[in-house]
């Protein structure tokens, strides 16, 4: 009897010093994660040097509110204004570069190559984006050309900064990267909807709920694949599957698209810089713009190359079907091998298309709206916003619950 006491006094210490342990990390992670938010909202209100800061009250755009959700300010006129589209545009290419290459050679590729070769990449899309915006900025004089050269710097060293943010707070805190454009969405859709009036923003509004809705469905609904395991032959044989989600690659490709739209107006721009005078490429520059067809049909189909793209690179069906191989499994029906990788890859393309058709059919909405000027510029991206938020809400509530709930089981010795 006194063993037992022991024991169960043993355990019940055990048990509240694990609790107060899991409370003490997701605080402290939690903590870090708002220190990260300071800085960075702390840079974005410092203006660029030589700027004349009275020029940044115009009103707003579509396009200007969606680079907001990954550039850095609304008028892209502080340290932080390239924000994070250099970082997220870096690490997709980098992605498709290891996803490219053979089995062998990716397998050698070390997360530290990866990494160099992501800020590689950042340095120069920084460079490129710097020189571009500075064509744009307006600066309080013309007589002081150094001007330019210390807001260039600045704009390349507030991307390293973002960077180096985003770093930190992926190891140390709550939610990577994630966490900053979280900042810009909510900071944008507060700036949407106090700058028209109610009657105004009623039908983004209620597009903007219905895109909510839509993705927290498909954030937390997935397609069950019957699988047979052969280590498995009791009553819970029949209960294993493989599960993709609706959703498969979460709010991803929305926020991706977001940053690689900004690659064809680029190129577009420098285009124009060398051929100022070719009629072809001043009406693609022109028409490359979120109130025109051509720029709402070229963000549309960035959102679904992307998404069927990064779902066939994250769930990878070679990958599965060889895990298939090793263990014996098997999907019910289905002969292991080539014909496994072939109803894997049909499935994957038909739930990633569904789902592009969900996001896109929401995106198009709005901007189709706008063009025929059935609701104001301002509140055009307002559902993808709100699709982006929801989907980053899901994950960071994910991240926490799984910080909270470490090592939460109870003890049976």
């Amino acid at each position: 009897m006194v063993v037992t006491f022991i024991n169960a006094g043993n355990n019940d210490m055990n048990g509240t010093m694990k609790k107060s342990g899991r409370a003490y990390l997701f605080l402290s992670k939690l903590l870090f994660t708002i220190l990260i938010i300071s800085v960075y909202c702390i840079g974005r209100s410092i203006p660029l040097y030589g700027i004349d800061t009275s020029v940044y009250d115009n009103a707003l755009d579509a396009g200007m509110l969606l680079e907001q959700s990954v550039g850095g300010d609304l008028y892209k006129c502080s340290i932080m204004a390239l924000g994070i589209s250099p970082y997220m545009i870096s690490s997709i290419l980098v992605q498709l570069i290891v996803a490219c290459k053979p089995k062998e050679v990716k397998a050698r590729t070390s997360a530290k190559k990866m990494n160099r070769l992501t800020v590689i990449f950042m340095l120069m899309l920084s460079i490129t984006q710097s020189i571009l915006r500075l064509d744009e900025l307006v600066f309080v004089t013309d007589k002081y050309p150094f001007m330019k050269l210390v807001a260039f710097l600045e704009m390349i060293t507030g991307a390293c900064i973002i960077m180096w943010l985003c770093g930190r707070n992926k190891k140390y805190g709550i939610g990577g990267q994630t966490v900053l454009i979280f900042v810009n969405i909510v900071d944008g859709i507060m700036v949407n909807l106090r700058s028209v009036n109610r009657s105004e923003a009623m039908i983004p509004v209620l597009v903007s709920v219905i895109a909510a809705l839509l993705m927290i469905f498909m954030e937390n609904s997935e397609k069950r694949i019957p699988v047979q395991r052969i280590s498995i032959h009791n009553i819970y044989a029949d209960k294993n599957y493989q599960a993709i989600k609706f959703n498969p690659v979460g709010v991803m490709p929305v926020m991706f698209t977001s940053a690689a739209y900004m690659i064809p107006g680029l190129l577009a721009r420098m285009l124009l810089r060398n051929m100022p005078d070719n009629a072809r490429v001043i009406w693609i520059n022109d028409n490359l713009d979120l109130n025109k067809p051509l720029g709402i049909a070229v963000y549309i189909g960035i959102l679904f190359i992307l998404n069927i793209t990064l779902s066939y690179l994250i769930i990878n069906p070679s990958d599965m079907m060889e895990q298939f191989l090793k263990s014996g499994d098997s999907l019910a029906g289905i002969h292991p091998g080539k014909d496994t990788k072939r109803y894997l890859k049909k499935h994957i393309l038909q739930i990633s298309f569904v789902s592009s058709m969900v996001l896109g059919g929401c995106v198009f909405a709005s901007l189709y709206l706008q063009m025929k000027g059935a609701l104001v510029g301002t509140l055009a991206m307002l559902p993808t916003s709100a699709m982006i938020l929801m989907g980053l809400w899901s994950n960071l509530y994910k991240e926490a619950e799984a910080i909270i709930h470490t090592d939460s089981y109870k003890t049976f010795i």
